[in-house]
């Protein structure tokens, strides 16, 4: 294991010094690669669940204090901003997926499966700056990837759930509802990958793809919903 790449990465862009750098270490460490290397024992997931519960505290003080909404409005805001795409993104800008250790057929895994990792991992790296650097620090990395989201969140209505908000801007917009048609199924039976379209009409608004046809179809009314906010549909 190179210990000066986890410094470096953690100095230029986490802008300070580890303490204890094995905890960054083991923070971007999957199960997989414990599985695959014995003389490894420490995985990453309960340092998920401290960042997880971190994050969670940061980004509720921060709603609670800047917007004065109901409970469910500031609950599904936050969900947006910690929902696994959102902080997997943030995973991938700030660059650390060379240095997540995971087995060789985890390496071989989707795309979506490889998305799941990073978010895991980030929650992980929440828990070990919390340990290493305590609360402030782990607030002001939560606000500098996480929170400086917060009106993209709100101008795309991405809190919003995205079949409920579809089918109202098409109703509004051109009187009909929606409908989820299945366009393909690939892979195992154990593993298999479902692709839906949602159509207003005879009209292919979006596409998405899951693992159930429910997450497809989820993802194809976000895109949905892109498509009908980029007419000026809100």
């Amino acid at each position: 294991m190179d210990l000066g790449a986890y410094k470096k990465f953690a100095k230029d862009k986490l802008g300070f010094e580890f303490n204890d750098i094995n905890l960054l270490v083991t923070a971007l460490t999957h199960r997989s690669y414990v599985n695959e290397h014995k003389n490894t024992h420490e995985h990453n997931e309960r340092l998920e669940f401290l960042g997880d519960a971190v994050l969670e505290l940061v980004s509720s003080d921060f709603l609670y204090r800047n917007y004065n909404e109901p409970e469910g409005i500031m609950t599904a805001v936050r969900a947006a901003l910690v929902r696994t795409e959102s902080i997997g993104a943030a995973g991938h800008e700030l660059g650390y997926a060379p240095l997540v250790r995971m087995s060789k057929g985890e390496k071989m895994g989707s795309e979506r499966a490889h998305d799941v990792i990073l978010a895991d991992c980030f929650e992980a790296v929440i828990g070990a700056i919390y340990l290493d650097q305590g609360y402030d620090a782990a607030r002001d990395f939560i606000d500098k990837h996480i929170l400086v989201k917060i009106d993209t969140v709100l101008e795309e209505g991405s809190w919003r759930d995205p079949k409920s908000y579809v089918q109202e801007l098409a109703q509004k917009t051109d009187g009909e509802t929606p409908i989820y048609r299945t366009l393909k199924e690939e892979g195992p039976d154990h593993d298999k990958i479902f692709t839906v379209g949602i159509y207003v009409g005879d009209k292919l608004k979006g596409t998405g793809t899951g693992h159930s046809k429910q997450e497809a179809q989820t993802a194809a009314a976000r895109e949905g919903v892109k498509k009908y906010r980029a007419t000026g549909a809100k």
